[in-house]
């Protein structure tokens, strides 16, 4: 093995005020974010879309808040697993959007959709616990 005199393997120190400024170029804007110009129309009717789904989310709730009787019949029907009861007494209510529904012995929960120019645009999920 070969070793080198001892002035080759002594580490170099720095002196710790020393300062290595870094210099960054400072490229100019030569252009200019141009964006395009908003259209708010399907925003908008989104917006009217999504209130439509909370009046009739609230016809439901308002059902359910107010007629225990109503309210066993669809935990009665969502403990027997009949999802289509279910869905059939929640459209009962009066309400015309689509509800697809899902339970578990916890509760249940109730997914409303719309749709603006025939997109899906708004979704409202409510949550109930019964258990």
């Amino acid at each position: 093995m070969y070793y080198y005199p001892v002035p080759f393997h002594r580490p170099v120190y720095y002196p710790r005020n020393v300062y290595f400024p870094v210099y960054t170029t400072i490229m100019p804007r030569s252009q200019v974010r141009v964006y395009p110009p908003v259209d708010p129309t399907v925003f908008t009717e989104s917006a009217e879309s999504m209130q439509q789904l909370m009046k009739e989310a609230s016809i439901i709730l308002q059902k359910l808040s107010d007629s225990k009787e109503f309210a066993s019949e669809v935990m009665s029907a969502a403990q027997e697993g009949n999802k289509e009861k279910v869905s059939q007494l929640l459209l009962s209510t009066g309400v015309h959007s689509g509800v697809e529904v899902s339970f578990n012995p916890d509760g249940i929960n109730l997914n409303m959709t719309s749709e603006v120019e025939g997109k899906d645009c708004c979704h409202l999920t409510i949550t109930l616990r019964w258990g």
